[in-house]
């Protein structure tokens, strides 16, 4: 059993990573391919869709695994199919809103961006949202299979076909791009369908039972993690569309490329929170709230002696990183990412924060944490890149990293030490836990 819990937390690993680097040298491929305008407007289209996509798709994933956890441990397996039933529904009416609004957003682009060029490749992006969509729904039974590595393995397929549109697309133009994007997610998402849907058979058999009770709390928990989402969506991609608002194109260039600092550190604690998301989801079903809290803690101490030590290695490299990854061209984004390494290595260090609100069942702590994120970002974007473009953003970047991990401490720290409640939902029972665990 441990060495099958070791293969999976290795695999889920080698599987995210993977996907991370994959993504990261499509950022380069368009990097090196389109000039600097071109990489400007590549950038706000990709930044428009991924945060009409977050902000209005709504957040299905979290509850099915968190509400999904709890109906395996209850075996009841007839609220777990009408579970996933039900929330497809919720989750095809949200990628249509965002696809309407990228819609709107290419009409009025050139007003918007100042710049001639982004309507065509906007409206082959509004339909980026609906064929992704599925894509979650169909990884949430791997979750819940505790097979992680296969749900990272997806990931790097996903990306490494991404890059291979990038790198397709990319000399015929930023539409063509997009729309070799849009043919590589197709594939993505047709390919983890067939696998979650197998996955999901390996269940036992039975009727759909009502949700009953849990109908309205399945409800209120996707609408709370679909704020969380929304505010994710205002803090990572709305500050780029700003920068294309309030400054240049070259501009949002330099930032798009300065922001990579802070995706490399994302893509490291990448596979750990996909293991915390569902180890720690199911021990608090269990009712083991010491192990939730004793993960979180060993998180952060390695966490923190990583950051130790990378840290100065990047600030004093950056400069050769910045220019072999990106060329010289792009040598403008060199003071940005310095300051946003250090902003990376903060969200790290709370990076554990991603998945613990799930776990305990708190969605709304996103919202809080992100919210106050986005009061501190926004604003300082809007102002500090006016004024020195992609540096001033990056300042806001810092800013807002600092205030969102203080105020996760103190929200960690007033959890701990809340009462535990008198009654769990249920115990355990080993026999449940061997059969999933055994799942091939």
């Amino acid at each position: 059993m441990a060495d099958s819990v070791l293969r999976r937390r290795v695999g889920a690993a080698a599987g995210s990573y993977a996907s991370i680097v994959l993504g990261f040298l499509g950022t380069i491929v368009a990097a090196h391919i389109f000039s600097t305008t071109g990489l400007g407007l590549y950038a706000i289209v990709i930044a428009s869709t991924s945060f009409f996509q977050t902000f209005l798709d709504l957040t299905i994933e979290e509850a099915l695994i968190k509400y999904g956890f709890r109906y395996i441990a209850r075996e009841d397996w007839g609220r777990l199919r009408r579970l996933f039933r039900r929330t497809f529904v919720f989750k095809a009416s949200g990628a249509v809103l965002a696809g309407l609004a990228l819609v709107l957003l290419a009409v009025f682009s050139q007003q918007i961006f100042h710049h001639r060029g982004l309507e065509d490749a906007l409206l082959v992006a509004a339909v980026l949202p609906l064929v992704q969509s599925p894509e979650g729904i169909a990884g949430a039974p791997l979750y819940l299979r505790g097979r992680y590595d296969v749900r990272a393995a997806f990931l790097a397929f996903s990306m490494g076909l991404r890059l291979v549109a990038i790198a397709v697309g990319a000399p015929h133009g930023l539409t063509w791009t997009i729309a070799a994007m849009l043919a590589a997610q197709a594939v993505a998402t047709v390919s983890i369908g067939v696998v979650g849907h197998l996955a999901f058979r390996r269940f036992p058999r039975a009727e759909a039972q009502p949700l009953a009770e849990d109908g309205r709390d399945i409800l209120r928990f996707i609408a709370k993690s679909s704020g969380a989402t929304g505010m994710v969506s205002l803090r990572t991609t709305l500050s780029q569309m700003l920068i294309g608002i309030v400054s240049t194109i070259p501009q949002a260039a330099f930032f798009r490329a300065a922001l990579a600092p802070q995706q490399a550190f994302t893509a490291v604690s990448a596979p750990i929170r996909m293991v915390l998301l569902t180890e720690q989801t199911r021990d608090w079903e269990r009712g083991d709230r010491a192990r939730v809290f004793a993960g979180v803690r060993k998180y952060m101490l390695l966490a923190l002696v990583g950051v130790a030590i990378l840290l100065p290695l990047l600030l004093v490299f950056m400069g050769p990183i910045v220019r072999l990854l990106f060329s010289a061209k792009k040598a403008g984004a060199l003071g940005a990412a310095r300051i946003i390494v250090v902003a990376g290595a903060v969200q790290f260090a709370v990076g554990w924060s991603k998945s613990f609100a799930v776990t305990i069942g708190r969605p709304q702590l996103r919202i809080w944490t992100h919210g106050l994120e986005t009061l501190v970002l926004l604003p300082l974007v809007a102002v500090l890149g006016w004024k020195w473009g992609a540096a001033g953003a990056a300042v806001g970047v810092l800013a807002s990293s600092v205030v969102y991990a203080a105020y996760w401490l103190v929200l960690f720290e007033r959890i701990r030490h809340e009462p535990e409640p008198s009654a769990p939902v249920r115990p355990h029972e080993p026999s449940l836990a061997a059969e999933i665990g055994a799942s091939p």
